[in-house]
């Protein structure tokens, strides 16, 4: 049996890293990389996957990718995933160009959109990372995490220059829109 992964939420500015893992039981109809299905879509698909997979989902805050990495916090949700569904699948395919050095791990650019388990583990990643940005956002009115999810909108950036970072930001997300790149000398 195969276990497909992806992540959610790699670049943002604010919010959790969402890794899943889904191993699909029974077939699902209208499955696709995430980012191309409607948020509509995306939901419907949502509970279908979770009824018809078995699957692993993995958050990691914002405090975590400061400390370690965002390849590290990769790596490890990945390894996490790959633990707890062992026993269900006999093969690993991550979505991408790395195995980030997991020697059982495959990797395939456009997996999302052409491998079925894989775009199962897309849309699990993205409508619980999707769907926790809404439920936190109450807790940080001033930064309309709803709106925007924590990307780096022009919008979102406005909120930062005008309130600073709240606890949800990656702090070691630099931005050029706020200074904080430095952007080197021309000799």
């Amino acid at each position: 049996m195969l276990c497909g992964i992806d992540e959610a939420g790699r670049g943002p500015l604010a919010g959790p890293l969402v890794v899943a893992g889904a191993i699909i039981k029974e077939s699902i109809t209208g499955l696709n990389d995430s980012k191309v299905l409607s948020e509509k879509k995306r939901e419907l698909l949502f509970d279908k996957i979770k009824e018809n997979c078995d699957y692993h989902i993995v958050f990691v805050d914002a405090q975590t990718i400061d400390e370690k990495g965002l390849s590290v916090c990769l790596k490890n949700s990945i390894t996490e995933i790959m633990q707890t569904l062992n026993k269900k699948a006999n093969e690993f395919l991550m979505d991408g160009n790395t195995s980030f050095g997991i020697q059982t791990l495959q990797h395939k650019i456009k997996a999302d959109a052409t491998v079925q388990e894989v775009s199962a583990a897309s849309i699990l990643a993205k409508v619980s990372r999707d769907r926790y940005m809404c439920e936190i956002a109450g807790k940080y009115p001033n930064y309309n995490f709803e709106k925007h999810k924590g990307y780096g909108t022009k919008a979102h950036v406005e909120k930062i220059k005008l309130f600073g970072r709240c606890e949800l930001h990656r702090k070691s997300f630099k931005l050029k829109a706020l200074d904080e790149v430095n952007q080197g000398t021309l000799f």
